[in-house]
């Protein structure tokens, strides 16, 4: 498989999925992510499922909007270098509505909290944006 260099020689995303039409990538990535999901629910373990279920509850609407809940996940999610979460989140920002300068912010808090080694997380971040940006 060849794999794209940035400027400075970093690895970067493979070839295969910078050739993939728009939204493929993002349709290839919520589908693997649905179905691994049914699969590891299907072992009937109860602290993966109670897991997961709280997973979702802290997301649901409460004294802190969806939209706030999904902003605070995606800084998270860069601080911690998921770059799954962060692409995760970023699809639930945009269906909360979140702009480019909310995005933007998000990701300034997400780098002086994690320094710069979230750098090459939020170069991802900015390239799943701005591919959800051209399916809008």
């Amino acid at each position: 498989m060849r794999v794209r260099r940035s400027i400075d020689g970093e690895r970067t995303i493979p070839s295969r999925i910078l050739g993939a039409g728009v939204g493929e990538r993002l349709e290839a990535f919520r589908k693997f992510r649905e179905k691994m999901n049914a699969r590891i629910l299907e072992s009937d373990n109860l602290e993966i499922k109670r897991f997961f279920a709280l997973d979702t509850r802290a997301y649901e609407d409460g004294a802190l909007p969806v939209k706030t809940k999904e902003l605070m996940g995606l800084v998270a999610s860069l601080v911690l270098r998921c770059d799954d979460c962060v692409t995760y989140h970023i699809v639930r920002c945009k269906e909360e509505g979140v702009t480019r300068a909310e995005f933007l912010e998000a990701f300034n808090v997400g780098l002086v909290v994690g320094g710069s080694i979230t750098i090459p997380h939020m170069r991802r971040a900015v390239a799943a944006l701005d591919e959800i940006e051209e399916l809008s």
